[in-house]
């Protein structure tokens, strides 16, 4: 699995972190949100044992659920940005902005 972001993936990042200081992602699995990705100040969302650290978006650390992480594990994710508001606890709402997910399956 690569993870990478569109360029309006990282300024909105950088803008984020103006405001909020350190990110960290967590890719939804269906709450909240649908299956967008999750932002959240760094340390504020408790990840465990169930959680599998995918890479780094933009020097942010991307999670995941580890029983996503196994449906998802050959698929290529990048993070884009979209206009609208999503209906989560994502920092990026406020900005009238969401984070989505564009997947492509990985080359065996």
């Amino acid at each position: 699995m690569k993870i990478a972001a569109t360029e309006s993936c990282k300024a909105l990042i950088e803008l984020l972190k103006s405001k909020h200081g350190e990110l960290m992602f967590h890719q939804s699995g269906g709450c909240c949100d649908g299956s967008s990705p999750m932002c959240y100040p760094l340390g504020e969302f408790k990840v465990g044992g169930q959680d599998v650290l995918v890479g780094e978006l933009a020097g942010c650390p991307f999670y995941m659920g580890k029983a996503q992480y196994n449906l998802w594990q050959h698929t290529d994710l990048t993070i884009d940005v979209v206009n609208g508001r999503g209906a989560s606890f994502s920092l990026e709402i406020p900005e009238g902005k969401r984070f989505i997910v564009r997947s492509e399956i990985c080359a065996i």
